[in-house]
């Protein structure tokens, strides 16, 4: 692996560098911002699984902090069982009917403690009180009563989104208390102190926790009214996604199959040899000095040279030594190497001249002439 990258052209180094960093960087971004909880460009007004501005993931946070059990409302407000000892927070529904606001009554008469409203809150009418007629927009700044905070008046900063108007036109607080049977509701012509982004401005903070209760009073946001479903995780892809997925994964399996190696032990990157003869040479003679008799053990390779020479000139394979020395005369060898077949071969020159007879045994053709 590291041959084959030193092999590859700098510029392509370079390159591939380059991309790792990116994505590890980028991977560790997306790590940071999930950690961290990152602002969100977008989500629904007034959730608690938003991020965005106008979201109230941080409210949620500031809840659980301070003692509060938090759950979430996913589905269809009127089909939902909602603990009336618990605090539901009802904010900036985009899809709210009768049906869900009769759920929510009856919250409310069993006991339970309601925050509702928003910038628009015309649905509050089969809620509110008759003498809460409608809304207008305010100053971006208003004071709480300090019945509802239990303690001296908060300053609250909102985004001036709109306000209760009494008869008369004498604007009233940016909340109305109500209370219904044993329950209590409190409505808000306006829930952008509870936003995350004007959460931690003036007495924001302290006054979204006065809504919420006790600590010991669980809450619950209504989460179905902003578009979450009932289901989540893998239930919650549609089936026609999980088909799409799963083609795409068995596709791409198939592509990893027919793209890499067989089952089987790895393979090598070149096609393995036989050894170099001059290895086996080498072997071969470290053999033959061991045994420090090498005219013996040399013995077949005159017998060896004697028969070649003898196919060769056609001679007898029982030629007598005169008639082979004739034939090699008659093709030319050299004097040293025609005494090579037949003397004892018991030093370095005559093994060296018995070795050249072999090749030339083996290579010359009846003429004479040493084949290239």
């Amino acid at each position: 692996m590291r041959d084959r990258w030193r092999a590859l052209h700098p510029g392509a180094r370079v390159v591939i560098i380059a991309v790792v960093a990116i994505v590890v960087v980028e991977v560790g971004l997306g790590i940071l911002d999930a950690a961290t909880r990152g602002s969100e460009p977008s989500g629904p007004a007034s959730s608690s699984l938003s991020t965005a501005h106008t979201g109230l993931a941080a409210y949620e946070e500031l809840l659980a902090r301070y003692g509060h059990r938090i759950s979430h409302q996913r589905g269809a407000l009127a089909d939902a069982r909602l603990d009336p000892s618990a605090t539901l927070v009802l904010l900036d529904p985009s899809d709210i009917n009768r049906a869900d606001l009769a759920t929510v009554r009856r919250f409310v008469l069993e006991g339970g403690h309601l925050v509702a409203g928003g910038s628009r809150p015309e649905w509050l009418l089969e809620l509110a009180p008759a003498d809460i007629p409608g809304w207008t927009p305010v100053a971006d700044r208003v004071v709480t009563e300090p019945d509802l905070a239990g303690g001296p008046p908060l300053t609250v900063e909102t985004v001036g989104a709109g306000s209760w108007v009494e008869a008369g036109g004498r604007r009233a607080l940016t909340f109305q208390p109500a209370h219904q049977g044993s329950g209590a509701a409190i409505f808000l012509a306006d829930a952008s102190p509870l936003h995350n982004e004007l959460l931690d401005r003036a007495d924001n903070a302290a006054f979204s926790l006065s809504l919420a209760g006790a600590t010991e009073r669980p809450v619950i946001f209504a989460e179905g009214v902003h578009g979450y479903g009932a289901t989540t995780g893998l239930a919650a892809i549609p089936f026609r996604w999980k088909v799409a997925l799963i083609a795409v994964a068995l596709a791409a399996l198939l592509a990893m199959v027919a793209a890499g190696r067989r089952l089987g032990p790895a393979e090598d990157d070149a096609r393995a040899l036989e050894p170099a003869r001059r290895v086996y040479i080498d072997a071969l003679a470290s053999t033959l000095a061991r045994t420090r008799r090498p005219a013996e053990a040399l013995t077949p390779l005159q017998q060896a040279i004697q028969a070649d020479l003898a196919r060769r000139a056609g001679l007898d394979a029982r030629a007598p030594e005169s008639g082979l020395r004739d034939a090699a005369r008659s093709l030319g060898w050299p004097v040293d190497e025609i005494d090579a077949m037949f003397v004892r071969l018991d030093t370095d020159a005559r093994i060296l001249a018995a070795g050249r007879a072999v090749v030339r045994a083996r290579s010359t053709d009846t003429s004479g002439m040493v084949r290239a």
